[in-house]
């Protein structure tokens, strides 16, 4: 009977989507405040605890997406089968957080379109009615 690979799988799995996704939020919130203080037009205590809460998010989101995609459903007998069971799983996983990143990015910069089409529109009607 050979030893299965399965539980080693895991055990390498988990740590490594916990750092990509730790690595990415981190990354992604970090710069993300300024976004943030420009759509809340320099409110930092909604503009820092939305930050906060967009980044929890992020992470319940990722970390679930991770723990559900991660069951390998056949026997992994061979050190080279699970080194290709890793690389599917964990590049796929990588894959799933660029497009998160991106979604993120998008909605970062469409709030901060938005946040300064209403700054011009106020200025606008600023100036029509003195």
């Amino acid at each position: 009977m050979q030893p299965s690979y399965n539980f080693l799988a895991y055990l390498i799995y988990l740590p490594v989507v916990i750092v990509l996704t730790w690595f990415v939020a981190h990354t992604l919130f970090k710069n993300s405040k300024v976004f943030m203080m420009d759509i809340f037009s320099g409110k930092a205590d909604i503009a820092l605890a939305t930050n906060k809460l967009f980044e929890t998010g992020f992470y319940l989101l990722n970390l679930g997406c991770a723990l559900y995609i991660m069951q390998i459903s056949s026997e992994i007998v061979e050190t080279r089968t699970m080194l290709e069971k890793l690389s599917t799983k964990i590049g796929g996983f990588c894959v799933y957080l660029g497009v998160m990143l991106f979604f993120n990015l998008y909605l970062f910069f469409r709030g901060r379109r938005i946040s300064k089409m209403r700054g011009r529109l106020a200025e606008a009607v600023a100036q029509l009615n003195p």
